[in-house]
């Protein structure tokens, strides 16, 4: 099967497009013919060797598939060749590539209308924010959420998802179409926060108060006026940093004004709480069934041009989310 191959660490040019042979099934596992694979920031990370995670060489990317059951093994009843399924993959990634042999438990049945595209595009930007939101946030009916870098493909999928449990959002985002974007999908309010006044825009919104929960994937600049932002007992969720800037802060802001500033480690708390992460994943597409959310994908790739989807990425151009696509 062709797949694209993480040789050496370093940067995403050198992936390797390449013939690679397929791993035998196990009695508890799935054969998955991948149709369409998601593209995230952390993929782009782990090549260049920068990530937490160093996956053992030779690696082939991609955590999340849209695509169709092959074959299953001896002890599989979920699934059954054909299914059209998503797949949920561990730190081994695998999902950029024609196939993958995936654990019977981490795939998932589409719903009926759900696209293979849409498929690879809900477990990781749908599956992190609905943890920080749920177990990390405890983001509660009516309470204020201000979702920096709105636009994005995380971003987006925190304002469905917050709109989905009830929260009045607040989206930033930095220019006015993707302010527009975010509005469409559900943010009751659009802010840009790339002006100097962009806080007190906030906190008059909230009527003097701040916001209750503050998610943020980008760090830097943005990070120093947000946490500015926060309301007494407010929950702050550092997700990443694709501005580029890890930020600091005083211990007297969360101190004086009585947040706490969580940090959101997905990968780590998916695999070692399988089961609750499956129940998270179920009611995204629960959600989805219900038309509370949508995928928005922006960008589709050949196989053979992962690193121009990956690119599309880190230059930040990019509004919902990007995908792999075979055949």
């Amino acid at each position: 099967m062709k797949a694209i191959v993480c040789r050496n660490f370093g940067p995403v040019d050198q992936l390797d497009y390449a013939e690679i042979p397929a791993r035998p099934l196990l009695p508890h596992e799935v054969r998955v013919r991948v149709h369409a694979a998601g593209v995230n920031f952390p993929d782009s990370l782990k090549v260049e060797g920068l990530h937490q995670i160093k996956p053992p060489l030779p690696w082939v990317p991609g955590s999340e598939t849209g695509g169709v059951v092959e074959a299953v093994g001896a002890e599989v009843r979920s699934v059954k060749a054909g299914d059209r399924v998503m797949g949920v993959s561990d730190a081994r990634g695998g999902g950029f590539a024609e196939q993958i042999v995936l654990d019977a438990a981490r795939v998932f049945a589409l719903p009926s209308a759900m696209t293979f595209e849409e498929a690879a595009a809900t477990p990781v930007v749908y599956g992190t924010t609905l943890y920080a939101l749920k177990q990390r946030g405890r983001l509660a009916p009516g309470e204020w959420l201000l979702v920096l870098g709105a636009a994005g493909g995380v971003g987006l999928a925190t304002v469905q998802l917050g709109k989905a449990m009830g929260a009045r959002v607040i989206a930033a985002a930095s220019t006015p179409e993707k302010r527009a974007l975010c509005l469409e999908h559900g943010a009751e309010h659009a802010v840009d926060y790339t002006r100097p006044d962009w806080r007190e825009e906030v906190r008059a919104l909230t009527g003097g108060r701040g916001v209750d929960v503050a998610y943020d994937p980008v760090g830097g600049d943005a990070f120093d006026e947000a946490v500015r932002c926060m309301a007494f007992d407010g929950r702050y969720l550092v997700i990443g940093f694709t501005s580029g800037r890890i930020p600091d802060i005083k211990v007297n802001y969360p101190l004086v004004k009585g947040f706490d500033i969580l940090g959101v480690r997905y990968d780590v708390w998916r695999d070692g709480s399988w089961p609750e992460a499956r129940a998270n994943l179920q009611q995204v597409l629960d959600y989805y069934e219900q038309g509370r959310v949508r995928p928005l994908v922006s960008g589709s790739y050949p196989l053979g041009r992962a690193v121009d989807a990956m690119r599309s990425i880190t230059s930040r151009g990019t509004t919902g989310k990007v995908v792999l696509v075979t055949g």
